[in-house]
């Protein structure tokens, strides 16, 4: 019997040759004494998204290491920029964004070594993203379960995040803290003609809270802008709410604010980033760098899918089409929660640059 000749040809395709530069998959090797380095360098080799992983490594490098000295000088050049020491300076402007959930987990101390350290230039959060970090620094958050029930813990009074656990006496003690400061920042609107933004009420907090526990004690102290489209949505928004009754008439700007943010992006030589999460933060930040024809560099990590055409599981390529994104950019999409990959992405960039300085 003669053979199949038509399933030999369908099995046997002749394969092309692979570019020489192309990336073998390979494991790290534990029989060798891996440092948490060796470990992280080793995860672009994996594949799936333990190989973007380790791209997403790569390209916060990437926008850490970049300085405008690396550029030829633009015929159109202003004269600041003409200086060689001043071009040695200029580093990539990062936007680092992300949610509310994040700052209820131990992110929160991750994203305060950040701003500690002037590791990022701007931030853009949502209203929970605030004033989850104040309250913890009134009251704990604690571990719980997803499968707690939620009837039985409303009459507990205690509000779950997941699998965390936030007594509701900590938005008490919130209340308590924050209005008086609603009462000064009215006091000052009347008698000075102040109009208050979103970023000003952030900085103001940061600057009474003094807890250096505190993610905004620390961009108050560095004066790093931090952006909030959506600061009503949440309980700082219940807040001003209650406030409005009580002691009426603070006004918040957030036009102001968007200029403000817009001109991060339009005026910065270079821009990078990094976003935690999707919805507005997301789409926030992406919108700014739209000003200037799109970010150089880009790492989204969340959980979301693209079939539903919703921001947040839109990949960079789609923020390409719409000029948020540079077409000659470096991007990359995690797919993943970011309390299980962020960490290991600053310990091998933020932090590891960091403790080899000192």
């Amino acid at each position: 019997m003669t053979q199949p000749t038509g399933a030999l040809d369908a099995v046997f395709v002749e394969s092309v040759e692979m570019p020489e530069d192309s990336v073998l998959i390979q494991g790290p090797d534990f029989n060798k004494k891996l440092s948490l380095s060796d470990l992280l360098n080793a995860y672009k080799q994996i594949g799936y998204q333990g190989s973007s992983l380790g791209e997403a490594i790569e390209i916060i490098k990437a926008m850490r290491r970049w300085r405008l000295s690396d550029e030829p000088v633009a015929v159109d050049e202003i004269k600041e920029y003409l200086d060689p020491k001043v071009r040695q300076s200029t580093k990539c402007k990062i936007f680092l964004g992300y949610t509310s959930n994040l700052v209820s987990s131990g992110l929160r101390e991750i994203i305060k070594f950040l701003v500690q350290h002037k590791m990022v230039d701007v931030i853009v959060t949502t209203a929970g993203g605030i004033e989850e970090d104040f309250i913890k620094c009134l009251a704990p958050t604690y571990l719980g379960d997803f499968s707690l029930n939620g009837k039985e813990l409303r009459k507990k009074g205690l509000n779950r995040i997941g699998n965390l656990l936030v007594p509701n006496n900590n938005y008490c003690k919130f209340e308590d803290w924050v209005l008086p400061i609603l009462d000064t920042m009215l006091e000052e609107q009347k008698k000075q003609q102040k109009i208050w933004t979103p970023s000003m009420m952030i900085e103001r907090m940061g600057h009474e809270i003094k807890d250096e526990s505190s993610i905004y004690y620390w961009t108050s102290k560095n004066n790093i802008p931090v952006f909030c489209p959506a600061i009503t949505d949440g309980s700082l928004g219940d807040m001003i709410y209650f406030h409005s009754y009580k002691n009426p008439g603070l006004i918040v700007d957030i036009a102001a604010d968007i200029r403000a943010m817009n001109n991060q992006a339009v005026f910065a030589k270079k821009t990078g980033m990094i976003i935690l999460g999707g919805g507005i933060i997301k789409h926030h930040i992406c919108n700014a760098n739209l000003m200037r024809n799109g970010a150089d560099y880009a790492v989204y990590i969340n959980t979301a899918q693209e079939f539903d055409g919703s921001d947040a599981g839109a990949r960079p390529d789609e923020a390409i089409s719409w000029g948020k994104i540079r077409a000659d950019s470096k991007t990359c999409k995690v797919y993943a929660d970011a309390t299980l990959v962020f960490p290991l992405i600053v310990a091998e960039t933020f932090a590891k640059e960091y403790h080899n300085r000192q």
